[in-house]
């Protein structure tokens, strides 16, 4: 059997190029660290009907990023952040203060939760106002359950 150094040399060369590009793509393909000067603050906010957190049923809910910029499905990022940044992300402060709303006594659960991270610190949170009136009155119409 006659070998032809030129289709050996092809062969080798079509190899070489076909492998070079494949561990090319394979490297473009993995994906790329993110390096971020942010701690994180990403949060999925809640608004349940009943009394327990855990069996409520969940009417409505939102994502919440503020850093490095204010985003996600929550309807007003931006105002949502900056009262979570007043307070330093305790959720129990922005309920702090009297109400002057006028609501009726009817016992209809809502409660309101916040999981997630706030500037690198994990966040669980969660309280069970007597109907949606208490909440929005006890909110003071803050921005951050407002959805």
């Amino acid at each position: 059997m006659r070998r032809n150094p030129h289709a050996i040399f092809a062969t080798i060369t079509a190899s070489t190029l076909l492998l070079g590009g494949f561990a090319t793509a394979t490297a473009q393909a993995a994906p790329a660290k993110a390096e971020s000067l942010y701690a994180p603050s990403a949060l999925v906010l809640t608004v349940a009907r009943g009394e327990d957190p855990m069996t409520a049923t969940v009417e409505r809910a939102v994502t919440l990023a503020c850093a490095p910029t204010a985003q996600g499905t929550h309807p007003d990022p931006v105002s949502a952040c900056k009262e979570l940044a007043a307070v330093q992300g305790k959720f129990a402060e922005l309920a702090a203060g009297p109400s002057n709303r006028t609501c009726t006594r009817q016992w209809d659960p809502v409660v309101v939760t916040a999981h997630g991270v706030w500037q690198g610190k994990p966040v669980r949170f969660s309280t069970t106002y007597g109907n949606a009136c208490e909440m929005a009155g006890s909110m003071n119409d803050n921005a951050v359950f407002a959805f």
